[in-house]
């Protein structure tokens, strides 16, 4: 071959090659065409168990496949999850005080209820006990309940945890909410009380979200999994008030609320029987559906480690179609979360198509999610590897839509070495983590990493931080205010052309480093010394 065109050959190669060493692992167009699919209208607010919430769930399925992400559930990608759909229609929530009607309560304006289970009717016709806080917290030495007999009660309950003091500044986690802080907790709390129902009174502030995100949430039909027969008997209901509505009923039985929740910060509170009756009936409609999880395995390449698993998560499920918004009812949820969906596609073909990790890594896109981590919870307790080999869980709620960033926030930063091994990568990169603005919310406990850490397994979430390059300082926190005042879990969270995506695409290849990184490392992660999902010594071995 004459020589000119054998050099002229070997460099077409060498540019070649270069250019696809220089190539994207993730690009903007593609995490944009999962994002744009996800959430059109098309696919009706993805809610579990409904035909947009299987094209979901299809789609994410082809898209594993054709990236070379094997299926992860006994030779397909789908786990199914029983989900029972209750839809409720309060008629009335009428008020008693000393034997004489005290009016109604407006639903939703003022209340929003609905039932404790799936169950052909709902009901309660008792005395409202004011409980403060509704928590048992022996580690705090806290109790709320003293011991009262509160069967058949219902309890009205102050949102998130007691608050620290001077003294205690670390009581109930100081400014950080602990998961006695958060809904599911006091729901849970109020059935081992043998409560007939609950009424959580809402405030903005403390809640984190407006009044109009609690009708949007569950002034609708409602998600939940079969009922494990050794729970206690479900509550007849569960439901938010208003904090004007709680303040006027009260006041209609000479009492303070804001002198109860005084009351409510000590050691010493005890409950308070209010002598306010609150009858409460309505019939429910029941379904037995099912909804699917859909996980992906790429295998490791080392055969002693491949058994162990970097699990990696998002949900893909959001409110479906709900109360109309200005005209709109469909609940698109763009942000929440079919952004987290678009970055975690894009990871696991990223992860197929590099090079192989000594352990394995675990796609999981679970459903129901918005109904209280139901589809997280499901597989952490039907997993389809044994949760002892999982290693970590790396969550993705709500990617970065607003550009790039120099620092990131991480939830659950501090309770494993997580925090520390992913603070060491991205100082290396001239990034930092920062702590979460908001620890009072609790938003460890409200995604689906949670449901990773009650089984034991280390787990984080992780996010854009609010240093935005390019933007002045605050403008970050600005956006975050503004998305959770008006679009989260509103008709209103939508794909938009103008989103800058190089900040989706940070974040995805952040998250793919680490988990590579904790893939290919010659040790585990662990949670910290006073962690409370620490798993036993034995189990970690």
């Amino acid at each position: 071959m004459n020589r000119r065109i054998v050099l002229a050959a070997a460099g077409g190669l060498l540019a070649a090659t270069t250019a696809a060493a220089q190539t994207p692992r993730i690009r903007a167009s593609e995490i944009d065409g999962h994002l744009r699919f996800l959430s059109s209208d098309l696919l009706e607010g993805r809610a579990p168990a409904t035909r947009g919430g299987r094209l979901a769930t299809e789609y994410i399925a082809s898209q594993l496949r054709a990236a070379g992400v094997e299926p992860g559930v006994n030779g397909g990608y789908f786990q199914q999850v029983p989900i029972d759909i209750v839809g409720a229609d309060p008629a009335s929530i009428r008020v008693q005080t000393g034997g004489r009607s005290a009016g109604t309560l407006r639903y939703p304006e003022d209340v929003v209820v609905w039932a404790g289970s799936a169950s052909e009717a709902s009901a309660a016709n008792a005395e409202i006990v004011f409980v403060g806080y509704g928590s048992k917290a022996p580690e705090y030495r806290w109790d709320d309940f003293k011991g009262m007999d509160l069967r058949g009660k219902v309890l009205m309950v102050l949102v998130n945890d007691a608050p620290a003091s001077a003294a205690e500044p670390d009581l109930f986690g100081g400014r950080a909410m602990t998961y006695y802080g958060r809904w599911t907790y006091k729901f849970e709390e109020a059935e081992r009380q043998g409560a007939a129902g609950m009424l959580i009174v809402h405030t903005s502030e403390q809640a984190g979200y407006p009044w109009h995100t609690v009708v949007g949430s569950w002034a609708k039909e409602q998600r939940m999994l079969p009922r494990d027969a050794n729970l206690p008997a479900p509550l007849g209901f569960r439901g938010w008030i208003t904090d004007s509505a709680a303040t006027a009923v009260l006041r209609g039985a000479g009492m303070d609320l804001a002198d109860l929740r005084r009351r409510a910060e000590s050691r010493d509170f005890r409950p308070v029987a209010t002598g306010v009756t609150l009858n409460v009936g309505f019939r429910n409609t029941v379904q037995h559906l099912q909804s699917e999880n859909v996980v992906g395995v790429v295998r490791g390449s080392d055969r002693a480690l491949a058994d162990q698993y970097v699990s990696y998560s998002a949900h893909w499920d959001h409110l479906g179609i709900g109360p109309a918004v200005r005209g709109d009812s469909i609940y698109n949820g763009a942000s929440d979360n079919a952004s987290g969906v678009a970055d975690l596609l894009a990871i696991a073909r990223a992860a197929a198509q590099g090079p192989r990790t000594k352990r394995s890594q675990l796609f999981v896109f679970v459903t129901a999610e918005e109904s209280g981590l139901l589809g997280s919870e499901f597989f952490a307790r039907n997993p389809t590897v044994p949760v002892a080999s999982i290693v970590a869980n790396l969550n993705v709620d709500g990617g970065n839509v607003l550009g790039t960033t120099t620092n990131f926030s991480v939830l659950g930063e501090n309770k494993s070495t997580l925090g520390a091994s992913l603070a060491g990568m991205v100082r290396g990169r001239g990034w930092r983590l920062t702590p979460d603005d908001h620890p009072e919310r609790g938003h460890f406990y409200r995604s689906d990493h949670f449901s990773f850490a009650k089984a034991g397994v280390p787990a984080v979430s992780i996010g854009a931080g609010n240093a935005f390059e390019g933007r002045p300082a605050g403008w970050g926190a600005e956006q975050e205010e503004d998305y959770n005042a008006h679009r989260y879990h509103q008709p209103s969270d939508e794909y938009r052309a103008d989103w800058d995506l190089r900040g989706a695409v940070q974040l995805s290849e952040l998250v793919l480093d680490f988990g590579a990184m904790l893939a290919n490392a010659a040790t585990l992660p662990d949670w910290s010394r006073d962690a409370e999902f620490r798993r036993p010594a034995a189990s970690r071995e």
